[in-house]
């Protein structure tokens, strides 16, 4: 078994509570789904969001998809300005036996636009 790294992005429409919490549930559960895993699998959650998101930490989603055990962190990403705006990303450290080849990165919305650097 190995600790692997899991990494995804999406934005949101707005900066709001509720635009955070959904697209940042939208992003676990699509993780998720692409890399089989369960909560207890996880060894800790490091969430950035851009600068021009305050209104929720994307860890909160987290906690309302059942996470309370992980270890969860919230940052700011540096202020690049060709960066995407309203951006949400998370690095998910996962103990597992899945090589890294087999891992899929997740990029939804306008994080899509990532993939080509990523």
């Amino acid at each position: 078994m190995a600790v692997r790294g899991i990494r995804g992005a999406t934005t949101t429409e707005e900066d709001s509570e509720a635009a955070i919490v959904d697209a940042t549930i939208e992003l676990l559960a699509e993780i998720a789904r692409e890399n089989t895993f369960d909560p207890g699998d996880l060894a800790a959650a490091w969430f950035t969001t851009t600068p021009d998101l305050t209104s929720e930490f994307p860890a909160a989603a987290a906690r309302h998809l059942g996470w309370g055990d992980v270890p969860l962190l919230c940052a700011h990403e540096m202020a690049v300005p060709s960066s995407n705006p309203r951006c949400i990303r998370v690095l998910l450290l996962v103990n597992t036996d899945v090589p890294s080849s087999a891992i899929r990165f997740v990029y939804l919305r306008g994080a899509q636009l990532l993939r080509a650097t990523a």
